[in-house]
């Protein structure tokens, strides 16, 4: 598995592209696709949207050249073909697609569950990217895993690199039978981060460290601050002053012999919690 980027690069700028971007459905996931590739430079006049019941933040951009639900001959070379509308609706979606794909054209998909076989189906001999982003994409912060087929080339792939980079991290995959697990984790992931951040903030409540509000928020500063450390090359959390990964181990090992979350977070003779070097 390859990763197009980390936190500490910039991501791709996209103002350099050339072709019409089509981007169908502009949903929550849609949308934040194209306000990232605005925010990284593609000119509008580059991007039309398939939508039937367009934003109106997406219809205002019409005034800056996107070209909103326009017939196939009025888009020219279609560089890239995105498809982030519903998996239950493909069945329509796609055959209206169709005449979008020219030769040189890359067809990526978002929806959930459609394998490179099935849309290559419905876009014979065509270029094709499965991906499948998690939901923190919708705020740019997200991860999405990516496979290509093998009409796929190397510009096309970088092409949509470039724009799935908008709206995070993107890693690659050479066998989709991957896709499964990948997904598994960056999509349930954030889940389970959530579900401990939650035992953590309750236990900060149960120390009558302030009013229970304080505990999310102090939290969320740690959280935050720590994730920017890691996001620093070279950076290796202190084991002074803060829980060890040995005794952060032991602790998971007793929760897997029933001990309680908040009991294992709330065990001071094995964490220490804020000791001053």
């Amino acid at each position: 598995m390859s990763s197009s980027a980390n936190p500490q690069t910039k991501r791709r700028p996209l103002a350099d592209l050339s072709g019409t971007i089509l981007l169908a459905g502009a949903g929550k996931m849609g949308s934040a696709m194209l306000e990232g590739w605005l925010a990284l430079g593609l000119a509008p006049e580059m991007i039309a949207v398939i939508e039937p019941q367009p934003s109106r933040e997406i219809a205002a951009l019409r005034e800056r050249g996107l070209r909103l639900n326009p017939p196939r001959d009025a888009l020219g070379d279609v560089a890239a073909v995105v498809i982030a509308v519903k998996p239950q609706v493909a069945g329509e979606v796609i055959p209206a697609l169709a005449p979008f794909v020219g030769g040189s054209t890359v067809v990526v998909s978002i929806m959930a569950g459609r394998t490179l076989q099935f849309l290559a189906a419905g876009f014979p001999r065509a270029a094709i990217v499965r991906a499948m982003p998690n939901t923190p994409a919708a705020i740019g912060r997200g991860m999405t895993v990516a496979v290509a087929n093998a009409r796929v080339c190397d510009a096309q792939r970088a092409l949509v690199d470039a724009l799935l980079s908008a709206v995070g991290i993107v890693e690659w995959v050479a066998d989709e039978a991957l896709m499964d697990a990948v997904t598994a984790l960056s999509g349930s992931g954030p889940a389970y981060v959530f579900l401990l951040a939650e035992a953590m903030a309750s236990r900060i409540d149960s120390f009558a460290l302030g009013p229970s509000h304080q505990g999310s928020r102090r939290l969320r500063a740690l959280s935050q601050g720590d994730a920017a450390r890691r996001r620093q090359p070279g950076r290796v959390l202190s084991r002074r002053g803060r829980i060890s990964p040995r005794a952060a181990a032991e602790s998971l090992r007793h929760r897997r012999r029933g001990r309680d979350l908040g009991q294992v977070a709330g065990a001071r003779g094995r964490i220490q919690i804020g000791r001053r070097a």
